[in-house]
């Protein structure tokens, strides 16, 4: 894959340790062009690696090597400098707040072949393949629950996708050490439950832990061990 550069000037040097994670968002913007100028825009303090539009296209906005400004307040497994340790890829979709849509199949396909080009890179783990909600929970819902992760994990071997049976539901505590060893920040309990449904469960998001989620959770956990 040959993306088309348009770089962004808002990007820093890394300064964690080797890239082991990628992060996937969508814009949340009314268009592709809006979405292009903010995050080009150095007043917006705001960028990502690439962006892929709705047909496939895909831009380079900032080198791999650069800290990209995607994931703002962040955490996963610990780290809360996300930024510093991640590739970050923004799909154009106008998101919850202007219109939010299912992913056209070409985008999929793009966002597919540059996935694991970037992995071909960068030995990252099948379980820091995440979504921004993943890793900020009571900030954002993206890339939200029309994202074909299921697709992604089963069909092109990109993340995680869990297949458990429901369970009983253990005491909180339980469940809470559950997601933090996933590698959520579970300082907002229903937050946490929230945003691991709109990953793995995402017909059914609503932060309440059932046992359909349970299963689920306790099926990624072993795959985890």
């Amino acid at each position: 894959m040959i993306p088309f550069h348009h770089p962004s000037p808002n990007f820093g040097p890394r300064s964690a340790g080797p890239v082991d994670m990628l992060v996937i968002h969508y814009t949340g913007m009314p268009d592709a062009a809006a979405a292009l100028a903010r995050l080009c825009d150095p007043a917006a303090e705001v960028s990502a690696h690439y962006l892929i539009e709705e047909d496939g296209r895909v831009l380079a906005l900032v080198d791999e090597a650069a800290r990209a400004w995607h994931a703002g307040a962040s955490f996963w497994r610990g780290e809360t400098d996300v930024n510093a340790r991640s590739i970050g890829i923004e799909l154009v979709n106008p998101g919850h707040e202007f219109g939010y849509r299912a992913f056209p199949e070409a985008q999929i396909a793009a966002l597919v072949e540059l996935v694991h080009d970037i992995l071909g890179r960068h030995a990252i783990p099948a379980r820091n393949v995440v979504g921004h909600s993943d890793v900020a929970p009571t900030r954002k819902q993206d890339p939200g629950e029309m994202f074909p992760w299921k697709e992604l994990a089963e069909t092109h071997g990109i993340g995680l996708w869990p297949c458990g049976e429901p369970s009983g539901l253990p005491p909180e505590h339980v469940i809470l050490a559950g997601l933090a060893h996933v590698g959520y920040d579970i300082w907002d309990p229903k937050a946490a439950v929230t945003a691991f449904q709109r990953h793995f469960r995402p017909w059914k998001v609503d932060g309440h832990p059932d046992a359909e989620t349970m299963g689920r959770l306790k099926a990624l956990l072993r795959v985890l061990r």
